[in-house]
């Protein structure tokens, strides 16, 4: 499944993505990646914890039935998602590699996921959570298609914060 976007910034970049299965190359790799404040908040643990308490992808059996890498043209991992079963519904969770943030990307790599979510429960409706404050990731998945259904307040491994329940594919209001 490839998608190419072009960057609405002022270096107008071709990125060909495509999904593979998450590898333990790529989960080690997504553990050190650092975003900055307050994005901080999406950083992993490091591999070795999250492989010895089976945490999300440190788990083998949640690696492989939920999350996939997304490449670039050159087999380089430049994000990844999960898809997260639940009755009817697939929730997604993304992540974008730290470097690649505001640089336009953000719909493209959000439109690839869904396109792989279809594919893979082509009668589920698809969904995700975002922080509230994440304006910058809330834009781009409104671009992607996603429409604000529901707000509330979870914990998160930060503390409780106010999230938005996002549906792909509904009508705007």
């Amino acid at each position: 499944m490839t998608n190419k976007q072009s960057s609405h910034h002022y270096n107008r970049e071709i990125l060909d993505m495509t999904i593979h299965p998450l590898e333990i190359s790529h989960a080690m790799e997504i553990c050190h990646w650092r975003y900055e404040a307050p994005f901080n908040c999406y950083n992993w643990p490091a591999w070795e914890q999250m492989k010895k308490d089976e945490i999300e992808f440190g788990d083998s059996v949640l690696r492989a039935s939920q999350y996939a890498a997304v490449l670039d043209n050159q087999l380089e991992l430049i994000g990844f998602a999960q898809f997260f079963p639940i009755a009817g519904v697939t929730r997604l969770g993304l992540g974008l590699r730290p470097d690649l943030c505001s640089r336009g990307l953000g719909p493209s790599f959000t439109k690839l996921i869904v396109s792989e979510a279809k594919r893979r429960t082509p009668h589920n409706e698809i969904d995700l959570e975002v922080i509230a404050w994440n304006t910058r990731a809330i834009r781009a998945y409104q671009q992607a298609g996603f429409q604000i259904t529901d707000t509330y307040s979870r914990s998160t491994p930060a503390g409780f914060a106010e999230c938005h329940c996002m549906v792909y594919g509904i009508a705007e209001p």
